[in-house]
């Protein structure tokens, strides 16, 4: 199957997270291989675990259906059930960026270079900064949107990163996080109209784990908008949206996984089918709502 780059791969998919996980002197075992899927359970230093579920592209299209991807994903959500980190990862992901998974799966075995949000400032951003920074360390890239908020950790901070973590030292500040949102949604209410936004990305620096961002940044949105409700979507190939809700987001909904398509010669996703195009399902998303309170 072709690969959207010029060197020739030789490594299967799984075999290229292990040897990622071996240079990370990280503990793994393999404990499960269905017809498409590798199972691989890490343990870091801490004995904290998490499970990865690594869906080969070969072998989904030769083996993939609604009803054994129903079932990868009911076994995914199971675990999650019972308190363990399970995480799912297509292949394309892998190969178009595999650094933004590494800095994932990293900050959740708590490997990451943390920064403490307090020490960080706060303020808009333009479209091109914040453009540039999403396609660089979000999953899905950028979008346009209508509100940009960066964190920004100031030069006399520096001293708070690892010796080994790569970033100029000679800046003044370092962009570590950005937040972005939709325009307001307007709904007309007998008390007056309604004003909700949508959060439509949210990115660490790669390598980071920032604590206290988000809910830094959406408090200085929410200073700004005065928002009736904001709201956003958890990938549940990553996560049920624990974090979401430890900073007051309520659960709301759930969308079923959904069928894409996969272009074999770029690895781009689309909801058309086209020539050799690969169709593949995602796990779906969970939307959060979170409400504010109206001024007096």
């Amino acid at each position: 199957m072709p690969v959207p780059s010029s060197p020739i791969i030789t490594q299967s998919f799984s075999e290229q997270v292990c040897k990622w996980l071996n240079k990370m002197h990280l503990r793994y075992e393999i404990n499960l291989e269905t017809a498409f899927a590798t199972h691989i359970e890490i343990r870091n230093d801490n004995g904290r675990l998490l499970s990865l579920v690594l869906v080969n592209l070969e072998d989904w299209q030769k083996s993939g259906s609604p009803d054994n991807w129903q079932l990868e994903f009911c076994d995914l959500i199971n675990r999650r059930k019972t308190g363990e980190k399970s995480v799912l990862i297509w292949e394309d992901y892998w190969l178009t960026e595999p650094q933004v998974v590494k800095s994932r799966i990293s900050a959740m075995l708590g490997i990451s270079q943390k920064i403490a949000a307090r020490l960080t400032q706060v303020r808009r951003i333009d479209q091109e900064t914040a453009s540039h920074f999403l396609e660089k360390n979000h999953l899905n890239a950028s979008v346009s949107a209508k509100t940009r908020f960066g964190l920004f950790l100031p030069k006399r901070y520096f001293r708070i990163l690892k010796s080994d973590f790569e970033c100029d030292r000679e800046s003044e500040e370092l962009l570590v996080a950005v937040a972005t949102f939709s325009a307001p949604r307007v709904f007309a209410r007998e008390d007056g109209p309604f004003r909700s936004f949508e959060l439509l990305r949210f990115a660490s620096l790669l390598g980071t784990n920032i604590s206290g961002g988000l809910d830094k940044l959406l408090m200085a949105f929410v200073r700004e908008k005065n928002p009736d409700d904001i709201m956003t979507y958890a990938d549940r190939e990553w996560s049920e949206g624990a974090g979401y809700e430890k900073i007051g987001f309520e659960r709301i909904s759930e969308t079923q996984p959904m069928q894409f398509y996969l272009s074999s010669e770029d690895m781009t996703r689309t909801a058309k089918s086209s020539l050799g195009a690969i169709a593949i399902c995602n796990a779906g998303s969970i939307k959060f709502v979170k409400t504010y309170k109206l001024p007096d």
